[in-house]
């Protein structure tokens, strides 16, 4: 299937700021790509790119200063298939994992392993099977504990506070799985990208989604623990070890968020070759 994904965001900046931008496809996504994106911003303003750490796609630029619109649109090719279930995909344990993975189980801004949440996890979890049957039963509790309230959304929230607190967006419930994942023994990192409604109700208004990926046995695999099920068309644009590493803007300075609309939608292709 194709999805057409975009965005239109608009800021307003009080001065001239630097800002760092994750707005683009993640270059895992290069081959899936049907129609190139392009991302636009008016006023005009030259894009430095480059890519970070983590193998996200970045781009720097001196914001200027007032009003300031980031257009961003794609279209991708996806299985159409939902997310990948393998049942008997196995935990390794911590010697035995790649070196390049040791990173997602250390502590991370948003997410505490180092915290009382370690004794929490052991009680909730040392006694279900390892591998996949743990990451659900993981999903499953973070799932039913937590109450999405976008009016109770909070940028600094951390995963031991989604805890006490049993409240908040997609970011918190990523957040805590992936620290109950790194405590069990789990490489778990964040993702941030596009997930349409497709093969579900129509949820209004499009937001850009949250999700997570662990390593079990030779690869990574999606998890959703607001969800809680398999989705189509995830595609993504992040991942780092939390949602600090993934900000889709990050300014060096005061600005005010004027408006943003999202889309990820199923189109035929018909249009790609119009548009071609």
């Amino acid at each position: 299937m194709l999805i057409r994904v975009g965005h239109e965001i608009s800021l307003t900046f009080l001065q001239p700021t630097a800002t760092v931008l994750m707005l683009y496809l993640h270059p895992s996504r290069t081959a899936t790509v049907r129609q190139p994106e392009c991302l636009q911003i008016e006023p005009w303003t030259p894009v430095s790119e480059y890519i970070d750490l983590y193998g996200n796609h970045c781009g720097r630029i001196l914001a200027p200063s007032g009003r300031v619109v980031f257009r961003n649109n794609a279209i991708v090719e996806d299985s159409g298939e939902p997310d990948p279930q393998v049942w008997d995909a196995p935990q390794h344990k911590v010697e035995n994992l790649p070196d390049d993975v040791l990173l997602f189980l250390l502590a991370s801004r948003y997410c505490e392993v180092d915290s009382e949440l370690r004794e929490i996890a052991s009680t909730l979890f040392s006694q279900t099977l390892p591998g996949w049957s743990r990451v659900v039963e993981i999903c499953n509790f973070v799932h039913q504990h937590i109450r999405f309230d976008y009016m109770l959304a909070r940028a600094n929230r951390t995963a031991l506070e989604t805890f006490h607190e049993g409240t908040g967006v997609c970011r918190d419930y990523m957040h805590l799985a992936i620290t109950f994942c790194r405590i069990m023994g789990i490489p778990a990192r964040y993702c941030t990208g596009y997930l349409g409604d497709i093969g579900v109700p129509l949820v209004e208004p499009m937001d850009f989604s949250a999700w997570f990926e662990v390593f079990l046995g030779d690869r990574w695999y999606a998890f959703d623990a607001r969800n809680n099920m398999p989705r189509i068309g995830r595609v993504l644009m992040a991942r780092g070890r939390d949602a600090a590493d993934v900000a889709l803007t990050t300014t060096f300075g005061a600005n005010e968020l004027n408006s943003f609309t999202v889309w990820a939608e199923e189109v035929e292709e018909t249009l790609l070759l119009v548009d071609s």
